[in-house]
């Protein structure tokens, strides 16, 4: 899984991460373009877990094996949205997508933080938690709405049915144990602009902290 060769907070990184997550619907994107507006680099994990699975990969090629040929779109890449149910119907599918993917997702991210020139790097991903990816990350930062709200989002933006999007819930971690495991949390029921005020807050203090951060860091040999 993801992570699992770090602790949280850990020397192997050079850079400060803040950790975004949250529920579908809660407004990880809304959160991470304002992080970006304010300069600071964004490392997606749905980007990287595109990344390891574009045609010519070997996570591609293993997973066509897996579900079948069918699995594949007329241009040779990932259907996505088959894949998508295939594995919400079945744990057992999903825990197999999981284990081929999470480390090598790991090994994108990790070049993504390490290469990051911003004051602070942001790791957005919805399954932080799920799938250790916190252990990368010197704070975790938490955006929530309630569920009927993320139910309401989710089906407006993705045309879904309720019946997908609760099942897409169910498999992420549940919204109370999210919360206990937050450092920060910013609540998107507002206004864009409430939204953005709280993204400056938080800014401004991970300002601080990377700069703590980065002079407590050892002096490399030849830096």
């Amino acid at each position: 899984m993801a992570g699992r060769a770090f602790s949280r907070g850990s020397g192997s990184m050079k850079n400060f991460v803040v950790g975004l997550t949250g529920g579908i619907g809660s407004g990880k994107t809304a959160v991470s373009s304002r992080f970006e507006a304010l300069g600071i680099a964004v490392v997606d994990a749905d980007q990287a877990s595109r990344t390891v699975v574009q045609p010519g990969q070997p996570a591609l090629a293993a997973i066509a094996e897996h579900f079948g040929k069918g699995i594949l779109a007329a241009d040779g890449g990932l259907d996505r949205a088959q894949l998508r149910q295939r594995i919400f119907a079945d744990p057992a599918e999903r825990d197999w997508l999981e284990k081929l993917l999470h480390p090598r997702i790991a090994i994108e991210i990790f070049g993504g933080l390490q290469a990051a020139t911003s004051p602070y790097v942001l790791l957005v991903s919805p399954l932080l938690l799920e799938a250790r990816q916190d252990t990368l990350a010197n704070r975790v930062l938490v955006v929530d709405v309630d569920e009927s709200t993320q139910l309401a989002r989710t089906m407006t933006r993705d045309a879904n049915s309720e019946q997908q999007v609760r099942a897409i819930m169910a498999a992420q971690i549940g919204r109370d144990a999210r919360l206990a495991r937050a450092d920060d949390l910013i609540r998107n029921e507002g206004s864009l602009a409430d939204l953005h005020a709280q993204v400056d807050a938080l800014h401004a203090r991970y300002l601080a902290l990377a700069a703590e951060f980065r002079t407590s860091q050892p002096t490399r040999a030849g830096a």
